[in-house]
């Protein structure tokens, strides 16, 4: 690829933090005793390697202490590597520690214009860009007051303000956005989107997925300093929760599912549901539903299998096709291998970027009890279908015992049934709720 079209390019990166005492810290600060270039220390970022193109952007995942913090510092220049080495291309601007960067005693408005000058913006360029900030942080007079009265979330809304302003290439956000409040998050989510989609380019670390998958193209998953995963931002983060759900999981025992021998309950020949609507409007949302993909990925201790997703009519049709605002059955079928008490049924949906759109389970409506020797379940959730804009949707089905809080995943299907919509009256959000009634009277 050539190197003019890539923003960041990190090669071999590994980072030792070496074990030393204090006073021989202090001697190697002043200069007494030469630091050696491994001491024994902690190897905290093990050969990494990635590249990141212009206008594309990438999401680090993992668990506290994998090493995401330490690898971002390297990648922004305030933690020299160990071994291996970064390039980038542009102006690169940072949050990474929460107040890095400001003089608590000063102002917020004192606090812009020395960020201004770190990042090489002149006095004369400040003049244009100080107000746009001062805007976008909307801390009301709180801007003229010192920062060490600033509450956390100010810090994020000032922090996000000045690298949202200042003209960067790169950015680089290290769980900034989970502190500030949820309007200011959003507010933070569509900039970062605009940015992106105007050439910017993106480095993210999270602990929240959604978010991950709504920004990032590509995902890279650190455990431990090395990476288990890089790639598609969809597929590295299913993977990871995966991960996350078998570190408290123990494996049931069980005979293999014969995907072949499915009990006869669903019909052979789907319905087109659209044929029973007259509106012949360009303003329907058609949707094409394709047949349950059993061999998606999934995970869960193998306590039960999900063996069959599809959608029906209300009266028991298998669709081929829907259409937005309908109402039909969302069929799960299941099948015990231990006998399950508090069984949650639930499913989501997700757009093809993997952002949940909703989803629901029983807790709330019915207990489910099952028994492994009735050998197969059906459970059909009564749903309105949403109007969704065109692209293609997932459900995800899941099977698991407990309670809302605390469950045994025993088989969660990423991905069981597709499908994809052929037209769509949407134009604003990731959906729309089928309006029920309108009226406009004069008061």
């Amino acid at each position: 690829m050539n190197s003019r079209l890539l923003a960041i390019q990190v090669e071999n990166l590994s980072k030792i933090y070496a074990k030393v005492s204090g006073a021989r810290h202090l001697l190697q600060i002043l200069g007494f005793v030469r630091k050696k270039r491994d001491e024994g220390g902690t190897k905290v970022i093990k050969d990494i390697s990635f590249t990141l193109e212009r206008g594309s952007s990438l999401g680090i995942i993992g668990r506290n202490g994998a090493g995401k913090s330490t690898l971002l510092q390297m990648v922004s220049g305030v933690v020299a590597p160990s071994s291996g080495r970064v390039i980038t291309n542009g102006r690169v601007a940072a949050i990474l520690e929460l107040g890095a960067g400001f003089n608590l005693f000063l102002t917020g408005r004192e606090n812009i214009g020395i960020n201004a000058s770190i990042y090489g913006i002149s006095a004369e360029e400040l003049k244009t860009k100080e107000e746009k900030i001062i805007a976008f942080a909307d801390i009301g007079d709180y801007i003229d007051q010192p920062i060490n009265t600033y509450s956390s979330g100010m810090l994020v809304r000032l922090a996000f303000s000045i690298i949202a302003n200042i003209d960067a290439d790169i950015l680089i956000i290290d769980e900034a956005l989970a502190v500030g409040d949820t309007l200011f998050s959003q507010k933070c989510m569509r900039f970062l989107e605009v940015f992106q989609k105007q050439g910017g380019t993106v480095l993210f670390v999270s602990h929240d997925i959604p978010s991950v998958t709504r920004l990032c193209d590509r995902a890279l998953w650190i455990e431990k300093g090395v990476v288990k995963g890089y790639g598609d931002a969809k597929e590295i983060t299913e993977n990871y929760l995966d991960y996350i759900y078998s570190l408290n999981q123990v494996t049931v025992e069980k005979e293999p599912v014969n995907n072949n021998e499915k009990p006869n309950i669903i019909s052979i020949d789907k319905v087109d549901i659209r044929e029973q609507i007259i509106n012949e409007s360009n303003l329907r949302n058609d949707i094409k539903i394709f047949d349950y993909t059993a061999d998606s990925f999934s995970f869960g201790d193998g306590g039960a299998d999900i063996i069959e997703v599809y959608i029906e009519s209300e009266d028991g049709k298998a669709l081929s096709h829907a259409v937005g605002g309908q109402i039909v059955n969302l069929v799960i079928v299941f099948k015990p291998n231990v006998d399950l008490k508090g069984v949650i049924i639930g499913y989501l949906l997700k757009n093809s970027k993997g952002q949940v759109l909703f989803g629901d389970n029983n807790c709330l409506l019915k207990e489910v009890i099952c028994g492994k020797e009735a050998h197969i379940y059906r459970s059909a959730f009564k749903i309105k279908l949403p109007y969704l804009p065109l692209d293609e949707y997932f459900i995800t089905a899941a099977i698991a015992s407990g309670t809302q809080n605390e469950h045994i995943q025993h088989c969660w299907h990423h991905d069981a049934l597709r499908f994809h919509v052929l037209s769509s009256p949407a134009v604003h959000g990731l959906m729309g709720v089928p309006l029920l009634d309108f009226c406009c009277n004069q008061l």
